[in-house]
């Protein structure tokens, strides 16, 4: 099956698909678990999904939290029919860079795999500086996203895609108003199976833009074993410490008090 056209229709089913049955999604659901609960949510509060896609996190975070509501934002109208069809009532249009909620309003912030996709020249500071005014002081970001490892990956100013090393997200987090609780690489040696892919997609090619959204394997001893090795990954993360290669950057962070934007 050919790759669907990112932000499409087509691309946000596969996006449902993917992340109910890959063991991928599973294991990451584990890991972001695992270190969440090391922040010590509360009981009770107000979860903001950015770039919230088909509903998918949301829907786990509050069987997990049950205590919890969550509203999810996106761009992409498609992502947010696919949303409401999933069962997610609130959802909002807008973007990361300016978030239509009010200063303070919520207790935690999920962004999953938004960060370097943002504007080149600044988007990830606006937006780290947007989600830190809708967080309470001592709210809770988590942020996952996508890590430079080999071969290195330059910035793509076409479609803006940018990957970041462990000290420049710190470094984004802290002069966004954040005290780091966790942060570390993740996807280290199953990671090594993508050299390969990424060295072909250096080729030039025709045609537009597509999501690399692959095919959901069957699950059995490959799949289990998968997800267990990578939650493993996660646990070193949670415990605080950070592995020296990985494709994915994890950070947990608390809202300081601090300025403000207007």
């Amino acid at each position: 099956m050919n790759a669907p056209k990112i932000f499409a229709p087509e691309y946000y089913e596969r996006m449902r698909v993917l992340e109910e049955g890959s063991w991928w999604n599973a294991a990451l659901r584990d890991v972001a678990g695992r270190l969440l609960a090391s922040a010590r949510l509360p009981q009770r509060g107000l979860l903001l999904d950015v770039g919230c896609g088909s509903g998918q996190t949301m829907a786990w975070f509050r069987s997990r939290w049950p205590g919890w509501a969550t509203v999810g934002l996106d761009v992409a109208r498609d992502g947010l029919r696919a949303a409401r069809a999933n069962g997610q009532e609130l959802v909002l249009a807008g973007s990361a860079l300016e978030i239509p909620l009010p200063n303070s309003s919520v207790d935690a912030v999920v962004t999953l795999d938004v960060l370097q996709h943002l504007p080149l020249e600044g988007g990830d500071e606006r937006a780290l500086s947007e989600m830190h005014r809708v967080l309470r002081p001592g709210g809770v970001l988590f942020v996952r996203t996508n890590a430079q490892a080999i071969p290195r990956t330059p910035d793509d100013p076409a479609y803006s895609f940018h990957k970041y090393t462990a000290a420049e997200l710190r470094y984004r987090l802290e002069g966004a108003q954040f005290t780091v609780h966790r942060l570390g690489r993740l996807n280290a040696l199953l990671g090594l199976a993508e050299i390969p892919r990424e060295l072909r997609a250096r080729r030039p090619k025709a045609g537009s833009y597509t999501g690399l959204l692959s095919e959901v394997p069957r699950r059995g001893l490959a799949w289990r074993a998968k997800r267990a090795w990578l939650g493993a990954e996660g646990a070193v993360v949670a415990a605080g410490f950070s592995l020296p290669l990985g494709r994915t950057l994890l950070a947990v962070a608390y809202a300081r008090e601090g300025e403000r934007l207007p």
